[in-house]
């Protein structure tokens, strides 16, 4: 087992690896902007180490200047947490080639599933369902028009580099897909330096559905059950729960089962996340794979008693997984809300500044990861989350009133925060009753 890792990363995550690393008698080294001397991670942290000015391509994104504090604190291990240089399968070759185990899959599963093209590809080799498309990446617009006459408008332009919705247009109509074509190559080509698009059957009112998968080195995979990820806004998750709601028992075998062959055909190891939408009849198509742990991995482990970032770490320390699938049980409801230092009245505009004062809730079922605290600066340099609100109950029910109940106790003053936003959903008829899907905030909410 390790016994010092670098986190690579900032704010809640960074705090919740440190976290397990002293549960684990394993020694954590942080690494700051100028930003955030003053965060929670740099404080409880065994060591610290400035990388670079506030702006993240001068810090977080600094390859050399993590690699530097990895030699300086003599790590065995670096965790990349999200965001960032998690999913940047260079930093993950840079990592391994300087001497340290990167906690998470290997830099050619890495690259390969990060192409969403290509991992389109392995997915149809593993016989897990994809949403009909083109074959490969779109050569020119001659092209995409036959494709399009094929599998029928509206069709959605996908960039295959890259996430967040940056790339992605729907046409509804021949007239307007090379001017959509057009908008995505560029939009994508400036995000994310690459300009190659896609094409799919655009499925109108879906639900956001992923599985947590987490396999070792020595051929053992198991999934966490799924995660429903449907409220969104932007492309961006506000709300996600597990198990999802509605979803039929024999779909959710389907669905963990496809994931599974999915991580196995990649010849993945470590936590890894598979990305599907579930349209209006229950049939599911596979999006894509996340290489790393997520945002929302919390709900999964209050469901199944998994401490996935333990179990990342011990995976990346070459030991065989605890558990077998048998071993892993579906127990209860959890539920996570996003804080975020937004303004929902303002169009969400993000509102950093200091913390004035704070008040987190407790209670039974009860839990909150956050790096901030009261006298605490929001720098705007940042994702603007401040905190995850998680909730675990007997049944959806409950951790819905939980939640609220939760949400009421929060109190943030000094910054504008999401959290009544939160609360007016979790009162919707629409999500009570478990039916909405990812046009739900959109519809009902952004008038």
């Amino acid at each position: 087992m390790f016994k010092k890792i670098l986190i690579a990363n900032r704010g809640e995550i960074a705090l919740r690896i440190i976290r397990a690393c002293r549960e684990m008698g394993i020694q954590s080294v942080a690494v700051f902007s100028e930003a955030d001397a003053d965060s929670m991670h740099v404080q409880l942290a065994d060591e610290a180490y400035c990388v670079g000015p506030a702006r993240s391509i001068d810090s977080y994104l600094k390859i050399d200047q993590i690699i530097a504090a990895a030699e300086v604190a003599d790590v065995d291990a670096i965790h990349p947490g999200y965001g960032f240089l998690a999913e940047n399968s260079h930093f993950n070759e840079v990592c391994r080639s300087s001497g340290f185990e990167f906690i998470g899959p290997s830099p050619d599963a890495m690259e390969k599933l990060g192409d969403k093209n290509t991992a389109r590809a392995m997915a149809i080799a593993s016989d897990v369902p994809v949403v009909p498309g083109s074959d490969g990446l779109i050569e020119d617009d001659k092209q995409a028009i036959e494709i399009a006459r094929g599998i029928g408008y509206p069709v959605l332009i996908k960039a295959t580099a890259g996430g967040g919705g940056k790339g992605m247009r729907v046409a509804e109509t021949e007239d307007m897909l090379v001017s959509a074509l057009n908008q995505a190559r560029t939009e994508a080509q400036a995000a994310f330096g690459n300009g190659g698009v896609y094409l799919e059957r655009y499925v109108g009112n879906p639900r956001h559905i992923e599985v947590q998968v987490i396999a070792d080195k020595h051929g053992n995979i198991v999934h966490l059950y799924e995660r429903d990820c449907s409220v969104q806004r932007r492309h961006q998750k506000l709300i996600e729960e597990a198990p999802s709601p509605n979803l039929p028992e024999a779909q959710r075998k389907e669905i963990c089962d496809a994931a599974v062959r999915m991580i196995r055909g990649a010849d993945y190891s470590n936590a890894g996340t598979v990305e599907f939408i579930v349209d209006e009849k229950d049939d599911f198509f596979f999006i894509e794979v996340n290489a790393r742990i997520q945002v929302e991995h919390p709900v999964s482990e209050m469901i199944t008693g998994v401490d996935l970032i333990k179990a990342q770490i011990s995976v990346a320390a070459n030991e065989p997984l605890s558990m077998t699938q048998d071993d892993v049980q579906c127990s209860g409801h959890a539920i996570e809300c996003r804080i975020n230092a937004e303004n929902p009245e303002r169009n969400f505009q993000p509102n950093p500044g200091r913390i004035t004062k704070l008040y987190t809730p407790g209670g039974l079922g009860v839990r909150f990861d956050s790096h901030v605290y009261g006298g605490y600066n929001v720098p705007p340099h940042y994702d603007s989350m401040i905190g995850k609100l998680i909730v675990y109950m007997p049944t959806r029910e409950q951790a819905i009133a939980t939640m609220r109940r939760a949400l009421y106790e929060l109190k943030v003053e000094g910054i504008a925060t999401t959290a009544k936003f939160h609360d007016q959903v979790l009162q919707h008829p629409e999500f009570v009753e478990g039916k909405h899907n990812t046009k739900f905030v959109e519809r009902e909410f952004m008038d």
